[in-house]
């Protein structure tokens, strides 16, 4: 019984109302931040921050954003490349307005910038929803890469593509291209703690609770006082707020380069959509589980069939491809609710083992 809850009462409402109530998931919880505070700093290479780590982190926030709109509230947006692209030129435009600006700011300045855009284009699904509203975010997509590709103000009538200058932070440089891997790496996990702790209290309240009503029924929701105007533009605006912060962090720390039309276009929002359905719909741990397997699988393929079988990268590739779509497929099919629900599965095994029932 190495997951048994007995004993474990609960004294107060607010002991009940915690976010980890259960002493096992504590303890994991606080290995994981030991290991990756005090080990992952000191062992980190330039290798697993830009190809590991740092897309991890950054597709996590990205998906948390994506999952608060889609698996919380229940709106379909196929646009998230064309938001993280807002996030990202949008931070390189402060960053050359404000040389002084600290990148902290930036970052969230950008995503409030990227918020106003969503809630833009979040106004049709007042309206349309399912499959209609799915289009109408797709042609957001089209249009901001279009936008960004071709208006020259967006780039400094420079070259459409844009460099992310040098900046520090806390006196560490994390940005540019001599920025420290394990300073990137810390900055970047410190975003992503924080942002999903508020994320966490946000689905577990009042707000949550109007966006999972919405997403159920939302005739029954209107019906009991939930203002749907109000509710779905708050789910656009808190989304597009995490996806711009993950396209400005992709653009400062993980790329330091990017162009709309290659590093934001349609596969983005595929890829990030993808993740949040086999990680789980409506499950914070779900957007980390389907974050770390998109992000990590493409890696653990090629080390696999190229390095050790020997086979030619275009066909691992397209094994990666059809390895995807094909656990999208069981995915929808026998677990719809992803990792997320696997997960719970087996922690309500261990509270049983080594007993069957």
């Amino acid at each position: 019984m190495l997951y048994r809850e007995t004993g474990q009462f609960k004294r107060n409402y607010a002991a009940d109302q915690q976010l980890f109530p259960i002493f096992q998931d504590k303890i994991l919880l606080a290995a994981i931040l030991v290991v990756a505070f005090a080990v992952i700093p000191f062992i980190i290479n330039d290798y697993w921050s830009k190809a590991i780590l740092l897309p991890f982190m950054v597709y996590a926030l990205v998906a948390l954003g994506l999952n608060i709109l889609v698996g919380y509230c229940g709106q379909i947006s196929l646009g998230t490349g064309g938001f993280m692209a807002v996030g990202a030129y949008s931070s390189y435009k402060l960053c050359t307005a404000f040389p002084e600006l600290n990148l902290i700011f930036v970052i969230i300045f950008s995503g409030g910038c990227t918020a106003a855009v969503g809630v833009l284009f979040g106004l049709p699904s007042l309206r349309i929803k399912g499959f209609y509203l799915a289009v109408a975010t797709l042609a957001a997509q089209f249009f901001l890469i279009w936008m960004f590709n071709k208006v020259p103000w967006f780039y400094n009538y420079e070259m459409s593509q844009i460099t992310a200058p040098p900046r520090e932070v806390f006196g560490f440089l994390v940005s540019g291209p001599q920025a420290d891997p394990t300073a990137q790496y810390l900055f970047v996990l410190g975003f992503l703690i924080v942002f999903t702790w508020i994320a966490l209290n946000l689905v577990r309240g009042r707000i949550g609770r109007s966006w999972m009503s919405i997403r159920d029924m939302d005739i029954a929701a209107e019906l009991l006082g939930i203002r749907p105007l109000q509710t779905k533009l708050l789910a656009f605006a808190v989304s597009s707020f995490y996806i711009g912060m993950g396209g400005a962090i992709i653009f400062h720390i993980w790329l330091g380069t990017v162009e709309a039309t290659e590093a934001f276009d349609i596969l983005q929002s595929f890829f990030v959509l993808f993740a949040i359905i086999i990680g789980g719909l409506g499950s914070v741990l779900g957007s980390f589980l389907g974050a770390a397997f998109m992000a990590l699988m493409p890696v653990g393929l090629k080390v696999v069939l190229v390095d050790w079988i020997g086979m030619v990268p275009v066909t691992a590739k397209h094994i990666e491809i059809m390895l995807v779509g094909s656990l999208i497929i069981f995915f929808l099919i026998k677990e719809p609710h992803g990792l997320a629900r696997m997960w719970q599965i087996t922690k309500e095994k261990l509270r049983l083992w080594p007993f069957p029932y």
